[in-house]
């Protein structure tokens, strides 16, 4: 439990997110291929719910960081969004989220990768709240918080070279 907030430390798994959707006709666009926005519209479901579920409450989507799509996914194909929590601030949290596609014949390609940033909210105001902590229990938890870490500073570089911007 963090010393600011009455809330349980947590692991990644008892938070992670799987959902699945079928790119349906009206989810592609003329070249038969997933539309981005709906793809990120499911991105920032799924890694909604993780966060929601690690804050046991409301969140707010912050950031979305650069997303590449790495191959398209095809009209009819199954798309599978596993979100899991990242890292874990005061109020923020880090949730990453890896998009595959699946054929029918059962075939499966990462299609790509997102890190959506949430901040927990206190409901009706909006005002942000404190959250419980994250345990790391295997290397992999290690490794993923370890990466997350290093975005989190470097979305905090990005924050400041704004903000000097606009001041000058």
């Amino acid at each position: 439990m963090s010393a600011d907030s009455p809330r349980p430390s947590k692991t990644a798994d008892s938070t992670a997110v799987e959902m699945t959707q079928l790119v349906m006709p009206q989810d592609a666009n003329n070249w038969g291929t997933a539309f981005g926005g709906r793809i990120l519209s499911w991105i920032d479901i799924a890694a909604a719910i993780a966060a929601g579920r690690h804050a046991e409450g409301p969140v707010v989507t912050a950031a979305m960081d650069d997303v590449h799509f790495i191959k398209p996914i095809n009209r009819g194909d199954v798309v599978c969004l596993k979100a899991s929590i990242n890292y874990v601030g005061r109020t923020s949290m880090e949730v990453g989220v890896r998009v595959e596609g699946q054929t029918w014949g059962g075939q499966s390609y990462h299609a790509l990768t997102a890190y959506v940033t949430f901040v927990a909210i206190d409901g009706p105001d909006g005002d942000p709240r404190p959250v419980g902590g994250l345990t790391l229990v295997s290397e992999e938890d290690e490794r993923r918080h370890a990466e997350a870490t290093e975005r989190m500073e470097r979305r905090r570089e990005r924050r400041a070279q704004r903000a000097e911007r606009l001041e000058g």
